[in-house]
């Protein structure tokens, strides 16, 4: 009896932690979007607006651009959000061992926030590459679908690399006008350079996004470490984020404990003795610690965007091994992943990430308690 017992409260605590990642990710993305494509859309010379950024996805992809992506980052969120949160309670555990007052000092929810951050940012980050190509897709003008003839003419190791792409045509053409002063022998100049993977375009750059935004796609051309790109940046805004969340959370937590146990008589002794606090106020100090931490943690989470944003072919990435390629900056800004060419971009789209993260917490945190109440 006991055994069943235990297994429902874990199925109904499940249910409750999957819905509320669900009803929050759905309210809050349309902020997302709009905030990953003033991200990435962004230079420095030019400064893209919400509603520019909203009036782009509408004209190329309607109001259903808005959750384009919706699936992956939801499946994305339940996991990482459950190593999060799993994870931290384990630690924490940890440091309860043996104390009567069966609490936690702000510092080490700081440390156990960082710990947890980075399991998240492991779990998390394929679908969020995933999820990011599809909202830019959203606001760009997909090409045209391409015709049999044009597939077949297509170079065998460039359709081999990426399925149904036609190189540039247009652009090769100019190329090859542009070598046509080099003596050569080679009886087909055009055919010779469409077999070179870094000639997709013509241009010598790599394909677009939309072009590279599907899992076999991305897995074909760019390789498994695709799934995982900008891991330095996403690490340090996933432990950045998680532990200011969880020390903020928890010194809101004792404040409003202590602010509860001032009417009381006798004046409790430890903290379970003034009781639990209201899920609403619970939720909003969820929400408020929240959007500090995506404050604090937001140009790591621009780096991670731009890079995520780029399509590296998988011959880039050997060429760069085997060269022993330096990555370009400072050594902080190589340590973490940021490119030196997004030094001015990297606080765009800050007020919408607070908002975001801040309303997100809010909803997973209230929806989660309510949940738990009912089915529980």
């Amino acid at each position: 009896m006991s055994e069943w017992l235990k297994n429902q409260l874990f199925v109904s605590h499940a249910i409750a932690a999957t819905g509320s990642v669900t009803v929050a990710t759905a309210l809050t993305y349309p902020l997302d979007t709009l905030k990953v494509l003033i991200q990435v859309g962004s230079g420095s010379g030019k400064q893209l607006t919400p509603l520019q950024a909203l009036n782009r996805v509408r004209s190329f992809s309607g109001n259903a651009g808005l959750y384009s992506g919706f699936g992956w980052l939801t499946s994305g969120k339940t996991l990482a959000l459950g190593a999060r949160f799993g994870a931290y309670e384990i630690l924490t555990a940890y440091y309860k061992d043996g104390r009567e007052d069966n609490y936690v000092h702000i510092s080490e929810a700081l440390m156990a926030g960082m710990v947890a951050g980075a399991l998240e940012s492991i779990a998390c980050s394929p679908f969020e590459l995933i999820k990011l190509r599809a909202q830019v897709t959203s606001a760009s003008r997909v090409p045209r679908s391409t015709t049999a003839s044009e597939n077949r003419a297509a170079a065998p190791f460039i359709a081999k690399l990426l399925p149904r792409y036609t190189p540039d045509k247009k652009a090769l053409n100019h190329s090859v006008t542009l070598l046509s002063i080099l003596t050569s022998k080679h009886p087909n100049l055009v055919g010779a350079l469409q077999e070179y993977p870094w000639m997709m375009t013509g241009s010598g750059k790599a394909p677009s996004v939309c072009d590279v935004r599907k899992p076999s796609s991305i897995l074909s051309l760019e390789g498994w470490g695709a799934f995982w790109r900008g891991f330095r940046s996403g690490l340090a805004r996933d432990s950045i984020f998680s532990g200011i969340f969880f020390s903020s959370w928890q010194f809101l937590h004792d404040v409003m404990l202590n602010w509860k146990a001032v009417g009381m008589d006798p004046i409790p002794r430890s903290n379970e003795e003034v009781g639990s606090l209201s899920p609403v106020s619970v939720s909003l100090a969820a929400g408020f610690s929240g959007s500090i931490a995506a404050a604090a943690s937001h140009c790591f989470d621009t780096a991670k965007c731009r890079s995520q944003c780029t399509v590296l072919p998988k011959y880039i990435s050997m060429e760069r091994k085997m060269l022993k390629w330096t990555r370009p900056g400072n050594g902080f800004e190589r340590f973490t992943g940021i490119h030196p060419a997004d030094r001015n971009l990297l606080f765009r789209g800050l007020g919408l990430r607070m908002a975001h993260s801040g309303f997100a917490s809010f909803m997973i945190v209230g929806s989660y308690y309510l949940t738990v109440d009912y089915l529980v």
